[in-house]
């Protein structure tokens, strides 16, 4: 564009505002209207983080459905056919959005992460829950799992190289705090094997989320989640027909909501918004909004089970409050 071209087009100038400008140009007005792509970026950068929390937030609510969700489904199915079936179902589910979106397979260096989402959170996080939850309550299942937050974050930290600040950490190591003497508290200062089994549970579900956050950069998120299934479907069919002709299986209204929750609301849904989720916002931040799932589920617990409701509950529920705030805002 020449100079004598800027009075009479003033929108052009935004235009050549964001490339290289001609040599030679003699136009005084530049530096004012250089400003303008910066002032109009705000709001755009600010949008994704925004959807980004709202779509991890989500996913939180789904999540914390989920164990009340299996308590029902147990109602019905064993606790192996239970995680086989809700896994098969889910599967399908994916298997059919991927084919009606023509989605071409992954590249060859992605399968590698997500074996590890299908191990953790399609496989192992389901099957340590279900199992723990035959002797553990959902509220007390719940608060263990306040933990995953802490442990996402601390194996994000490994994987993906990024450290966050010290107010981050001190945030997310005091609301873990706060869960963990929650948990002990409400247990008698003992873990039960019900909480071994929630403990390997954090591990393998945090080791899913981080690695599924990872490839949320780089495809999609509901297509993580779904080849993730997808890869897992073999197994879990094959699981179905075996636990099915073992474990009884007591068909019930509760039996039959339960496991069609934990198969299209918390596997499959819940999982696609949370990676979405992940992939805006980063993972350290994400997995602390997890902070409020254990309240949920309490919540959940009362409405839908009718177990009754911790004495300490409000008392832990502001403390974690507390640190999502502070972590939502301290620098990652």
């Amino acid at each position: 564009m020449r100079a004598h071209d800027s009075a009479t087009a003033p929108t052009a100038i935004a235009v050549t505002a964001t490339g290289s400008p001609r040599t030679g140009s003699a136009d005084t007005t530049a530096p004012a209207v250089s400003t303008a792509p910066a002032v109009a970026a705000a709001p755009a950068a600010s949008t994704p983080r925004t959807s980004g929390t709202l779509l991890a937030g989500l996913g939180v609510v789904s999540f914390s459905l989920t164990f009340p969700s299996t308590v029902w489904g147990l109602e019905s199915f064993g606790p192996w056919s239970l995680v086989a079936v809700r896994s098969t179902l889910a599967a399908l589910i994916a298997g059919a959005f991927l084919l009606a979106g023509r989605v071409p397979l992954p590249e060859r260096r992605h399968w590698a992460g997500l074996a590890v989402v299908a191990c953790g959170v399609v496989i192992g996080f389901p099957l340590l829950t279900t199992l723990a939850l035959q002797t553990s309550t959902t509220s007390h299942a719940a608060v263990v799992v306040g933990l995953l937050p802490l442990t996402t974050a601390t194996l994000a930290a490994v994987r993906t190289g990024r450290r966050p600040s010290r107010a981050f950490w001190i945030a997310a190591v005091s609301g873990a705090v706060v869960v963990l003497g929650f948990t002990l508290q409400q247990s008698g200062g003992a873990f039960s094997t019900g909480d071994l089994y929630l403990f390997g549970a954090l591990l393998v579900c945090a080791a899913g989320y981080t690695e599924g956050g990872r490839l949320a950069a780089l495809m999609p998120g509901w297509q993580v989640i779904g080849w993730a299934l997808v890869l897992c479907l073999p197994l879990m069919v094959a699981a179905s027909a075996v636990t099915l002709s073992i474990e009884p299986v007591h068909l019930n209204a509760h039996g039959v909501i339960g496991l069609v929750w934990v198969a299209v609301g918390s596997t499959f849904f819940g999982l696609y918004v949370w990676y979405r989720g992940m992939a805006a916002i980063g993972i350290p931040k994400a997995s602390q909004l997890q902070l409020a799932q254990p309240l949920l589920t309490l919540f959940w617990s009362v409405f839908l089970l009718g177990e009754d409701l911790p004495l300490a509950a409000p008392t832990a529920a502001v403390a974690v409050l507390v640190c999502i705030a502070v972590t939502q805002r301290a620098k990652s």
